[in-house]
């Protein structure tokens, strides 16, 4: 009998059915007083077969705290799974999977194409935990390769936005 009563939905995910990558959305929640969250999984690249090096994981992190946010409304958090294959998306409100999709998708784009290492927010010792273990140059090669691969707005069937 397990010791943890409670069943997070993530882990009953069947990891080798999906196909990255994509986004998908894991639960909404409504609050006491109806506020509504969305929780996003934002599969980079596909679990148990590859995961993003810690370094360019990290940079596409501190990145996408700002970027999404300046491409949609209501993010309250964006951070990286353990397994390094991707990223939980905390909203307010009801987006869809295809509006996240898409700003996922300009998001990695300019970290591709446009970013430079002076518009990496939170790399120095007063504004990030671990700021030695950045990698801007991993983070785009790894931004590259997710955005040849397309990002689906569905985890199980291939659609391309």
């Amino acid at each position: 009998m397990s010791k943890i009563k409670t069943e997070v939905e993530s882990f009953t995910l069947d990891h080798t059915k999906v196909k990255a990558p994509y986004v998908r959305l894991i639960t909404r929640e409504q609050g006491p007083k109806g506020d509504v969250i969305s929780n996003f999984d934002l599969r980079l690249c596909q679990p148990n077969e590859t995961a993003v090096p810690t370094a360019g994981l990290h940079t596409i992190e501190h990145l996408l705290a700002g970027l999404l946010r300046d491409r949609m409304a209501g993010v309250i958090d964006c951070s990286p799974f353990g397994c390094r294959t991707g990223f939980h998306l905390i909203t307010w409100g009801e987006q869809t999977t295809t509006e996240v999709a898409k700003a996922l998708k300009s998001s990695l784009e300019a970290i591709a194409n446009d970013i430079e290492w002076e518009d990496v927010p939170g790399t120095d010792k007063y504004s990030c935990g671990n700021y030695r273990d950045h990698s801007l140059f991993s983070a785009k090669e790894w931004c590259k390769q997710i955005l040849s691969e397309g990002i689906s707005d569905d985890p199980f069937e291939r659609h391309v936005v």
